[in-house]
């Protein structure tokens, strides 16, 4: 896994920017590789592309320890773990931190006044001593699109419906009901999502 002192996360600054809010994948993408995902968009833009992490994925392996240990983060056993999912199929190997405002480092991306994402080690070194940011989630890579090819899915009505993010949403424990509580703060019923797309 890949994991770099000081690596860089490079926002992307948009006018109607979606970054800070969630992605719900609809049933057209029962196939795929993102059926019933949730996926909080840490930046996009209209020339820049967009990128995000799928939040209720969860990874059994590795497990967090071995992970740590893996990197040679100490103490072991760590004194905080922290959730880890599969981020997405792009980079499947690198690590990423989306984690509450209260930490920052090299690379730190402010996703907004809540929510930053790190590629760096210092965080997971500090969550591993008991400190760190209050919220934290691991992800092993991410989803990414590029220039207008979000918007052009966003617009098709079929692939992905557009949600707030909530501190509960986005950093629970329980990942299993993550979809559905997305689209219960859009109001919409998951056994009506097939009439709402207009599939049979």
């Amino acid at each position: 896994m890949q994991f770099s002192q000081s690596d860089t996360v490079a926002p992307c600054g948009a006018e109607e920017s979606l970054a800070g809010q969630l992605l719900i994948a609809m049933p057209s993408l029962a196939e795929s590789e993102f059926d019933r995902s949730v996926i909080y968009l840490c930046a996009h833009s209209a020339d820049g592309g967009a990128m995000g992490i799928v939040i209720n994925r969860r990874l059994s392996q590795p497990g967090f320890d071995d992970l740590l240990q893996q990197l040679d983060i100490a103490p072991t056993p760590p004194r905080r773990r922290i959730g880890l999912c599969a981020g997405g199929p792009v980079e499947a190997g690198r690590g990423l931190v989306l984690h509450s405002t209260d930490w920052g480092g090299d690379g730190t991306l402010t996703v907004n006044n809540e929510i930053s994402l790190s590629a760096n080690l210092e965080v997971l070194k500090d969550i591993a001593a008991g400190e760190g940011p209050k919220d934290a989630l691991l992800a092993l890579g991410h989803a990414g699109w590029e220039a207008g090819q979000l918007e052009e899915e966003i617009a098709r009505h079929s692939a992905w419906l557009v949600a707030p993010a909530s501190r509960e949403i986005v950093f629970g424990s329980d990942h299993a009901v993550k979809w559905r509580k997305a689209l219960a703060a859009i109001n919409i019923d998951p056994l009506r999502l097939a009439s709402f797309t207009g599939s049979a």
